[in-house]
Protein backbone atom coordinates (compact mmCIF):
# COMPACT_ATOMS: atom_id res chain seq x y z
CA UNK A 1 0.00 0.00 0.00
CA UNK A 2 1.58 3.23 -1.00
CA UNK A 3 2.45 5.60 2.02
CA UNK A 4 0.31 8.52 2.68
CA UNK A 5 1.47 11.98 4.15
CA UNK A 6 -0.58 13.95 6.00
CA UNK A 7 1.43 17.51 6.16
CA UNK A 8 0.18 20.07 9.05
CA UNK A 9 -0.07 23.28 7.57
CA UNK A 10 0.63 26.19 10.20
CA UNK A 11 3.83 26.13 11.20
CA UNK A 12 5.30 23.61 9.20
CA UNK A 13 4.04 24.08 5.45
CA UNK A 14 3.31 27.53 6.10
CA UNK A 15 5.63 30.56 8.16
CA UNK A 16 3.01 31.90 10.79
CA UNK A 17 5.50 34.27 11.72
CA UNK A 18 5.41 35.80 7.78
CA UNK A 19 3.29 38.20 9.20
CA UNK A 20 5.92 39.45 11.24
CA UNK A 21 6.86 42.30 8.57
CA UNK A 22 3.76 43.82 8.47
CA UNK A 23 3.88 43.96 12.27
CA UNK A 24 6.83 45.63 11.90
CA UNK A 25 5.26 48.99 10.84
CA UNK A 26 2.38 48.68 13.59
CA UNK A 27 4.10 47.64 16.82
CA UNK A 28 7.91 48.66 15.47
CA UNK A 29 10.43 46.48 17.72
CA UNK A 30 8.12 44.77 19.64
CA UNK A 31 6.84 42.72 16.17
CA UNK A 32 8.91 39.39 16.99
CA UNK A 33 7.37 39.22 20.12
CA UNK A 34 4.02 39.82 19.48
CA UNK A 35 3.96 37.52 16.66
CA UNK A 36 5.33 34.56 18.83
CA UNK A 37 2.64 35.34 21.68
CA UNK A 38 -0.13 35.59 19.09
CA UNK A 39 0.98 31.94 17.46
CA UNK A 40 1.21 30.77 21.32
CA UNK A 41 -2.17 31.47 22.22
CA UNK A 42 -3.61 30.54 19.08
CA UNK A 43 -2.64 26.99 20.03
CA UNK A 44 -3.65 27.34 23.31
CA UNK A 45 -6.87 28.68 22.79
CA UNK A 46 -7.41 25.52 20.22
CA UNK A 47 -6.58 23.19 23.19
CA UNK A 48 -8.51 24.63 25.80
CA UNK A 49 -11.56 24.46 23.30
CA UNK A 50 -10.51 21.31 22.42
CA UNK A 51 -10.95 20.05 26.23
CA UNK A 52 -13.99 22.27 26.85
CA UNK A 53 -15.84 21.14 23.59
CA UNK A 54 -16.78 24.54 22.98
CA UNK A 55 -15.94 24.47 19.28
CA UNK A 56 -15.67 27.76 17.27
CA UNK A 57 -13.25 27.90 13.76
CA UNK A 58 -9.41 28.12 13.98
CA UNK A 59 -10.11 31.59 12.68
CA UNK A 60 -11.91 33.23 15.77
CA UNK A 61 -9.23 31.56 18.52
CA UNK A 62 -6.50 33.27 15.84
CA UNK A 63 -8.82 36.41 16.06
CA UNK A 64 -9.16 36.11 19.98
CA UNK A 65 -5.69 35.53 20.12
CA UNK A 66 -4.73 38.32 18.65
CA UNK A 67 -7.09 40.22 21.01
CA UNK A 68 -5.34 38.83 23.76
CA UNK A 69 -2.02 40.10 22.12
CA UNK A 70 -2.54 43.68 21.74
CA UNK A 71 -3.99 43.56 25.35
CA UNK A 72 -0.82 41.85 26.91
CA UNK A 73 1.87 44.21 24.61
CA UNK A 74 -0.70 46.97 25.50
CA UNK A 75 -0.88 47.47 21.78
CA UNK A 76 -4.41 49.85 20.46
CA UNK A 77 -4.72 48.27 16.77
CA UNK A 78 -7.66 50.47 15.05
CA UNK A 79 -10.04 47.86 13.55
CA UNK A 80 -8.89 48.50 10.15
CA UNK A 81 -5.41 47.70 11.27
CA UNK A 82 -6.77 44.64 12.97
CA UNK A 83 -8.61 43.47 10.22
CA UNK A 84 -5.15 43.49 7.80
CA UNK A 85 -3.35 41.10 10.32
CA UNK A 86 -6.22 38.17 10.13
CA UNK A 87 -6.34 39.09 6.28
CA UNK A 88 -2.80 38.01 6.01
CA UNK A 89 -3.38 34.60 7.83
CA UNK A 90 -4.94 33.80 4.63
CA UNK A 91 -1.84 34.52 2.67
CA UNK A 92 0.65 33.79 4.44
CA UNK A 93 4.42 32.51 2.98
CA UNK A 94 5.59 28.69 2.63
CA UNK A 95 8.66 27.84 3.76
CA UNK A 96 11.37 28.10 1.19
CA UNK A 97 12.48 24.58 0.81
CA UNK A 98 8.20 23.34 0.92
CA UNK A 99 7.47 23.61 -2.89
CA UNK A 100 10.35 21.72 -4.24
CA UNK A 101 10.27 19.13 -1.43
CA UNK A 102 6.20 18.27 -2.33
CA UNK A 103 6.53 18.36 -6.02
CA UNK A 104 9.52 15.86 -5.03
CA UNK A 105 7.61 13.55 -2.65
CA UNK A 106 4.73 13.93 -5.54
CA UNK A 107 7.19 12.42 -8.22
CA UNK A 108 7.18 9.51 -6.21
CA UNK A 109 4.39 6.73 -4.52
CA UNK A 110 3.87 9.21 -1.99
CA UNK A 111 0.41 10.08 -1.66
CA UNK A 112 0.06 13.64 -0.15
CA UNK A 113 -2.67 15.83 1.92
CA UNK A 114 -2.94 18.64 4.20
CA UNK A 115 -4.16 18.28 7.63
CA UNK A 116 -4.65 21.36 9.86
CA UNK A 117 -6.68 22.78 11.98
CA UNK A 118 -7.87 25.69 10.07
CA UNK A 119 -11.39 25.37 8.08
CA UNK A 120 -11.17 24.23 4.92
CA UNK A 121 -11.91 27.68 2.97
CA UNK A 122 -9.08 29.03 4.64
CA UNK A 123 -6.88 26.31 4.04
CA UNK A 124 -7.61 26.57 0.13
CA UNK A 125 -6.67 30.27 -0.08
CA UNK A 126 -3.63 29.97 2.00
CA UNK A 127 -2.53 26.71 0.33
CA UNK A 128 -3.47 28.46 -3.24
CA UNK A 129 -1.58 31.57 -1.91
CA UNK A 130 1.55 29.94 -1.50
CA UNK A 131 1.37 27.49 -4.76
CA UNK A 132 1.00 24.43 -3.07
CA UNK A 133 -2.60 23.61 -3.24
CA UNK A 134 -2.10 21.43 -6.62
CA UNK A 135 0.69 18.97 -4.74
CA UNK A 136 -1.93 17.56 -2.55
CA UNK A 137 -4.52 14.70 -3.48
CA UNK A 138 -6.91 16.68 -1.23
CA UNK A 139 -7.23 18.90 2.72
CA UNK A 140 -8.51 17.52 5.49
CA UNK A 141 -9.69 19.73 8.22
CA UNK A 142 -10.41 19.09 11.93
CA UNK A 143 -13.55 21.78 11.38
CA UNK A 144 -15.83 18.08 10.42
CA UNK A 145 -15.43 16.82 13.47
CA UNK A 146 -15.60 19.92 15.51
CA UNK A 147 -12.47 19.65 17.77
CA UNK A 148 -8.76 20.16 17.51
CA UNK A 149 -5.30 18.46 17.35
CA UNK A 150 -4.26 16.29 19.25
CA UNK A 151 -8.00 15.06 19.83
CA UNK A 152 -7.15 11.10 18.85
CA UNK A 153 -10.22 11.51 17.27
CA UNK A 154 -9.02 13.89 14.91
CA UNK A 155 -6.21 11.43 13.54
CA UNK A 156 -8.56 8.57 13.07
CA UNK A 157 -10.51 11.15 11.11
CA UNK A 158 -8.06 11.77 8.61
CA UNK A 159 -7.50 7.89 8.02
CA UNK A 160 -10.99 7.67 7.42
CA UNK A 161 -11.10 10.71 4.85
CA UNK A 162 -7.75 9.52 3.43
CA UNK A 163 -8.05 6.30 3.03
CA UNK A 164 -5.13 5.33 4.59
CA UNK A 165 -4.70 2.73 7.96
CA UNK A 166 -2.45 3.81 10.58
CA UNK A 167 0.54 1.75 9.65
CA UNK A 168 1.00 3.61 6.33
CA UNK A 169 -0.08 6.81 6.96
CA UNK A 170 2.65 9.94 8.52
CA UNK A 171 2.33 13.04 9.97
CA UNK A 172 4.34 15.38 9.16
CA UNK A 173 4.73 18.48 11.87
CA UNK A 174 6.72 20.82 13.53
CA UNK A 175 4.76 21.13 16.03
CA UNK A 176 5.53 18.50 18.84
CA UNK A 177 2.24 18.24 20.39
CA UNK A 178 0.98 17.07 16.63
CA UNK A 179 3.52 14.74 16.48
CA UNK A 180 3.18 13.26 20.08
CA UNK A 181 -0.57 12.97 19.23
CA UNK A 182 -0.48 10.98 15.79
CA UNK A 183 2.17 8.75 17.27
CA UNK A 184 -0.55 8.20 20.08
CA UNK A 185 -2.90 7.83 17.70
CA UNK A 186 -1.24 4.76 16.16
CA UNK A 187 0.28 6.73 12.99
CA UNK A 188 3.83 7.25 12.34
CA UNK A 189 5.62 10.66 12.67
CA UNK A 190 8.60 12.97 10.84
CA UNK A 191 9.25 16.09 13.49
CA UNK A 192 10.55 19.01 11.24
CA UNK A 193 12.99 20.66 13.79
CA UNK A 194 13.12 23.99 11.96
CA UNK A 195 15.44 25.04 14.63
CA UNK A 196 18.35 24.19 16.23
CA UNK A 197 16.45 25.69 19.92
CA UNK A 198 13.35 23.89 19.19
CA UNK A 199 12.86 21.43 21.86
CA UNK A 200 10.67 18.21 21.58
CA UNK A 201 8.02 17.76 24.71
CA UNK A 202 10.25 15.10 26.73
CA UNK A 203 6.98 12.64 27.01
CA UNK A 204 8.93 9.64 26.48
CA UNK A 205 6.90 9.07 23.07
CA UNK A 206 9.70 9.68 20.21
CA UNK A 207 9.24 11.25 16.74
CA UNK A 208 9.66 8.09 14.47
CA UNK A 209 11.96 10.06 12.66
CA UNK A 210 13.69 14.04 12.66
CA UNK A 211 14.22 16.19 10.12
CA UNK A 212 15.56 19.75 9.84
CA UNK A 213 14.02 20.30 6.40
CA UNK A 214 11.31 18.87 4.07
CA UNK A 215 13.66 17.99 1.50
CA UNK A 216 14.91 15.20 3.83
CA UNK A 217 11.94 13.03 3.67
CA UNK A 218 12.21 11.31 0.51
CA UNK A 219 14.97 9.61 1.60
CA UNK A 220 14.18 9.02 5.48
CA UNK A 221 10.30 8.06 5.17
CA UNK A 222 9.74 4.33 5.01
CA UNK A 223 6.20 2.54 4.87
Amino acid sequence: MAVTLAFDVYGTLIDTHGVVTSLQTLVGAKAQDFSQTWRDKQLEYSFRRGLMQNYVSFAVCTQQALDYTCAYHRINLNEKQRDSLLAIYRVLPAFNEVKEALEQLKSTDFRLFAFSNGSPDALEDLLAAAGIRDCFLGVVSVDDLKSFKPNPGVYSHFLRKSGATGGSAWLISSNPFDVIGAISAGMKSAWVQRSPEAIFDPWGIEPSIIVKSLTELSQQITG
